[in-house]
């Protein structure tokens, strides 16, 4: 029996993915769960198992194209199942005849196509190196595919007339450009110089999308405050070497965490989300510390677990690894999901302070910031100490300016005196 691979919903809000490579290719038999597919969501790059076993009849995605959950992304069947099944040959490698046959002497202007654009790999490839939205291209191949052919003459055809309008800067008259974009990855001009181009990664526009939500969403508030962290930088020092005997790279990112989840224990609301639909505020028993990892591709957040309650080595060694696998981009969905709280450590690139943004549906958010050496009364005299700045933002439709500042205290006090969380936690 025939059958199609919808894109299955993977949870936590993602709704569409990016073929990065296909595994398989028509004809080739599958086991069950044998990976097929590889799909880059915003969290991850995951590999989709086949649910049984059979022949792959057809892969109706190229790829680098989005997908959207329930499209069918793949058909399988029987080995009998393949000839009958079999998808028109592309249009490229049809008859002269029967090309001419498809083709109108002129295509005739065209609204976008809704839904899903038929096409083959070779054709998508071509649209996005002429830059043409293949939706906007008339179709003359077989069951309305769009064919290499249709599409560059669509890309040669004259542009539509533009709108006259103009636009007045300090009293100066500028034309809109009337010339076609040039295509991506390929250089190109404004009226001031030379550009280039360059194709947005399906991450950063979901990047782009959850920072603009959260913008629009939460009413941000960003406490900063300064830390002494002589002490910790001490303690950091003696314990190194001993992490690294038993195989672990301790980093500052670890007492951070820690300091963290023992400050969320006394102030619970920094934990919590808030339920709009319901108005609830949802206060989290656990602490799920989402720890932001810088990559290649973008901002990456996979979430150490009970963080409250486990120890510094088992903290550290969790982090290291789960930062080397995101710029890898092999965690699982599972290591991204459920984050109670997000932290983001800045000091390894630079910088004396920032305003992070929430991780919705979060209420606050931490960022730590380079050590810098600067002068402090300590103990009643003035001596050079290492300093380091955190920020705090929060929502202010839930966490009063007092209690984040408070929070924000908390948080100082276990950073300048590490051992005051083997007292409280």
């Amino acid at each position: 029996m025939v059958f199609e691979f919808k894109f299955p919903d993977v949870g936590e809000g993602i709704h569409e993915g990016r073929i990065v490579e296909w595994l398989v290719k028509a004809g080739d038999s599958l086991k069950v769960d044998q990976p097929f597919v590889k799909v880059e969501t915003d969290k991850a790059v995951v590999d989709l198992p086949s649910p049984r076993a059979g022949t792959v009849l057809e892969l109706r995605f190229g790829k680098g194209d989005v997908i959207h959950v329930g499209d069918v992304i793949a058909v399988f069947g029987t080995e009998g199942e393949a000839k009958a099944h079999a998808p028109a040959l592309p249009e490229a490698v049809s008859s002269a005849a029967a090309a001419d046959a498809f083709a109108p002497s002129a295509p005739p202007p065209s609204a976008p196509r809704p839904g899903r654009v038929l096409a083959t790999p070779h054709t998508r490839a071509l649209a996005r190196k002429l830059g043409v939205d293949l939706a906007s291209v008339p179709a003359t191949g077989r069951n309305g595919r769009v064919t290499d052919e249709d599409l560059r003459r669509f890309a040669e055809a004259p542009p539509p007339a533009p709108s006259a309008f103009r636009v007045r800067v300090d009293g100066a008259k500028h034309a809109p450009p009337t010339g076609p974009a040039a295509p991506l990855g390929e250089a190109d001009s404004d009226p001031y110089g030379p550009v280039e181009r360059a194709p947005v990664s399906h991450l950063r526009k979901v990047i782009a999308q959850a920072m603009a939500l959260s913008k629009r969403t939460a009413a941000h508030v960003t406490h900063v405050d300064e830390a002494d962290v002589t002490d910790l930088l001490a303690l950091y020092g003696r314990l190194k070497p001993l992490a690294e005997a038993d195989g672990v790279k301790l980093g500052l990112t670890a007492f951070f965490v820690k300091a963290l989840a023992s400050v969320l224990k006394a102030h619970p609301l920094l934990n919590a989300s808030y339920d709009e639909a319901r108005e609830e505020i949802v206060y989290k028993k656990y602490v799920h510390m989402g720890v932001a990892v810088d990559t290649p591709e973008g901002l990456i957040v996979p979430v150490v677990r009970d963080a409250d309650r486990k120890d510094l080595l088992t903290v550290a060694r969790e982090v290291a690894d789960l930062a080397a696998r995101a710029r890898e981009r092999r965690l699982s969905l599972d290591e991204l999901k459920g984050a109670s709280f997000t932290l983001t450590n800045i000091g390894p690139v630079g910088g004396l302070i920032a305003t992070p943004i929430i991780h919705q549906p979060e209420l606050a958010i931490a960022a730590f910031f380079a050590v810098k050496d600067r002068p402090a009364v300590h103990e009643g005299k003035v001596a050079v100490r290492k300093m380091m700045n955190v920020a705090l933002s929060f929502d202010h439709r839930i966490i009063d300016g007092a209690e984040g500042a408070r929070a924000a205290s908390a948080l100082v006090q276990r950073l300048e005196h590490p051992e005051y969380m083997l007292l409280r936690g």
